[in-house]
């Protein structure tokens, strides 16, 4: 088993750890090596932060294994995935997971949203194309969705409607960041882009390994943006659900999806040609949009 490091691994520690020692892995880790942990907990509550940065270190190990791991992913997403089991049953090995399994204990939190998201990794493994619509509702209902019921969980929210909104803000968020990165993802050999949707507006993937946008991929880029906008906001009515912090970070990220769905729209769904951008500026807008409308109690 491998000796820990400052990075996420799957071995176990040189010793003891305690769970107070963990959670300072945890944190550290976060901060030290994903920019985005410091955007997603920025309205986060002080007295949460250790919480969600061992649920937030487990989702990234998970990513992590299954996108950059050297040698067998399968076998070493399996590895973590029984690690994962001993937080509901034991002593994991992994400190992160010390950690993890403390707050597992702390917000009673099941084992069902964890596992999810090791399958959507042991699936990108083998699916790197999705033949219809369902399939990739299916896949994010493992990748994205989870990740909102943990976060539910950890605010003390346990009720299936909520779980419902949540799952459709999740979704939209993922299939905003799969519009936005379509060459992106191609280039590294995954096309999220439904395959009976390519049929449908007479695209071909020859289309996507040109990096030409022709009038029919613009027409299948649009038809996917809208479906993901009406996801948004289906979802937006969770915001006036939650309270305190939370409410403002929902508010931020749908918010913030909507704006990269605007933005593929602005330079004409042409994804190929270039990446669409929230600039610094417009998110530095966003943000302090946000704040003031919830202080005039605008946001749900």
């Amino acid at each position: 088993m491998a000796a820990v490091s400052d990075k996420p691994a799957t071995g176990a520690a040189r010793g003891p750890v305690t769970v107070d020692e963990a959670y300072r892995r945890c944190l550290v880790l976060a901060r030290s090596h994903y920019e985005n942990f410091s955007v997603a907990t920025r309205f986060l509550p002080r007295e949460l932060l250790s919480f969600m940065a061992a649920v937030y270190v487990f989702c990234r190990t998970v990513d992590d294994l299954g996108d950059e791991a050297k040698g067998d992913r399968v076998a070493l997403l399996a590895e973590w995935e029984h690690d994962l089991l001993r937080c509901y049953g034991g002593s994991p090995k992994s400190p992160y997971l010390v950690a993890l399994q403390d707050t597992i204990a702390r917000f009673n939190i099941p084992k069902e949203p964890f596992l999810k998201l090791v399958q959507a990794n042991r699936m990108d493994q083998v699916n790197k194309r999705h033949s219809t619509y369902q399939d990739l509702l299916f896949y994010c209902e493992h990748s994205a969705n989870p990740v909102g019921h943990l976060v539910l969980y950890v605010f003390g929210y346990r009720d299936e409607e909520r779980r419902r909104l949540s799952d459709c803000t999740c979704t939209a968020l993922q299939l905003a960041n799969f519009w936005q990165d379509v060459r992106r993802d191609y280039a590294a050999g995954r096309m999220y882009l439904p395959l009976e949707d390519l049929e449908r507006f007479g695209c071909t993937e020859q289309t996507i390994a040109a990096g030409v946008a022709t009038p029919e991929f613009k027409r299948l880029m649009a038809f996917e943006v809208e479906r993901a906008r009406e996801l948004f906001l289906k979802g937006l009515p969770l915001v006036g659900t939650v309270s305190g912090k939370l409410r403002l970070d929902l508010a931020l990220f749908s918010r913030g999806g909507l704006r990269v769905l605007d933005a593929i729209g602005e330079q004409g769904y042409d994804v190929l040609k270039k990446r669409p951008q929230v600039t610094k500026a417009r998110k530095a807008w966003l943000l302090l949009g946000t704040y003031l409308d919830s202080k005039r109690g605008r946001l749900g």
